[in-house]
């Protein structure tokens, strides 16, 4: 008989699933459901993308790239990244295209955290930091981002979670779950704190194109930053690609160069189709990311006030596509909200604490989908709120 205990490894056995995931998985269960759950725009790729895609697969561009990526398309995101970060990187030594942002995030933590090492990661946030930290055998250490300071993480915060085991800072904005984004004042006295050490910064812009009003600024932008930051990027929020796959990554070339090699041996090259069609993207498809945009202003501005008019606090998000109500107001905590929610009213929405202990009390709600069926959810949730104050008297 295989004991299984003492086979699978024990990072691997302590790891705890998605919480995300679950939320996303009962609604499959159940008919009816609105799913406000999933980070997934419901928008299609712009035709010109996947008409690119078409063409390639019909002449049979279906081999192997490069490991590091298809060179127009490096050549094409370091242009990219020179217009809307102001940075220069060089295609062939400081750019590689990943398996989205996600592989990007996983071979960057891989490539620079050894055991012991401490890692500083913002929560609330995206749901895989910590985890792969873990499995790297470092140690990560969480700086709480405050709903009184919108979110935003403070370079006094960062500062006094730094020790001598410090390897890396985790900068997550535009914020998932939140809608927090970092402005250049903010990312500029944090710069001043990092630039004192020899920490390495993985900032994760995966939603860099969804900012509404101030445009995005990115903490490779500071000075001395470029050299100390990996920047992790991608093609599936802001180009409505999920499921092609698709991210890239920019830094040092000292440190670029070793996660390469990990990439080489884990993923061998990205999809070759998915590469070429992210070329179109980027170079005739901006247009319609900006269009992309402007509908999800509305949507997020309808979203966040409709909360607030529910006596659910919510801070209207600046990035992202998300809103992060309060909860505390009904006395349940995030699991209990959910479950009551999706079983009683048939909405999906995702509990904060999946996103760190700090996010217990908020619930993580998604307004990449249509009006009406955002109006059809909060009518469902104030259905569901008067339930709770009936139950209680």
């Amino acid at each position: 008989m295989m004991d299984y205990e003492k086979i699978v490894a024990k990072a691997a056995r302590e790891m705890k699933p998605s919480g995300i995931r679950k939320f996303f998985d009962i609604a499959q269960t159940l008919e009816g459901v609105i799913s406000l759950g999933v980070g997934e725009p419901d928008f299609q790729t712009p035709w010109k993308i996947r008409q690119a895609a078409i063409m390639t697969l019909e002449k049979g561009k279906t081999t192997y790239t490069s490991n590091r990526g298809l060179q127009d398309l490096c050549k094409e995101i370091s242009v990219y990244l020179e217009e809307t970060v102001r940075t220069s990187y060089d295609p062939n030594s400081e750019i590689i295209v990943t398996v989205g942002g996600s592989e990007g995030i996983d071979a960057s933590i891989r490539a620079m955290v050894e055991p012991g090492d401490e890692v500083l990661i913002v929560e609330p946030s995206f749901v895989c930091y910590a985890p792969l930290v873990s499995l790297s055998g470092g140690i990560p250490v969480t700086i709480e981002a405050k709903a009184e300071n919108g979110f935003k993480v403070t370079a006094e915060e960062v500062k006094e979670k730094i020790t001598d085991k410090t390897k890396m800072l985790i900068l997550p904005y535009p914020n998932n779950p939140t809608g927090a984004v970092m402005r250049k004042d903010d990312l500029e006295k944090i710069a001043e704190v990092i630039r004192k050490t020899n920490i390495v910064i993985v900032s994760d812009e995966i939603y860099s194109e969804l900012t509404y009003g101030e445009k995005h600024y990115s903490i490779v932008q500071c000075e001395g930053m470029k050299e100390r930051t990996i920047l992790i990027n991608g093609f599936s929020k802001g180009f409505a690609m999920t499921g092609w796959r698709l991210g890239f990554l920019a830094g040092p070339k000292e440190i670029v160069s070793h996660i390469l090699k990990i990439h080489q041996y884990a993923i061998m090259c990205s999809p070759t189709t998915s590469q070429y069609a992210a070329v179109e993207g980027l170079r005739h498809c901006r247009d319609e990311v900006a269009k992309m945009v402007q509908e999800y202003d509305i949507r997020r501005r309808f979203v966040a006030n409709g909360f607030n008019k529910l006596g659910l606090d919510c801070i209207m998000p600046d990035g992202a596509f998300y809103v992060f109500p309060s909860i505390k107001s009904t006395g349940l905590s995030s699991k209990d909200f959910c479950e009551k929610l999706v079983y009683s009213q048939k909405v999906a929405v995702v509990p904060g604490d999946a996103f760190g202990a700090c996010g217990e009390g908020y619930i993580r709600v998604s307004y990449a989908y249509s009006l009406n069926h955002l109006k059809e959810a909060l009518y469902r949730i104030e259905k569901f709120l008067e339930e709770l104050k009936n139950s209680s008297h």
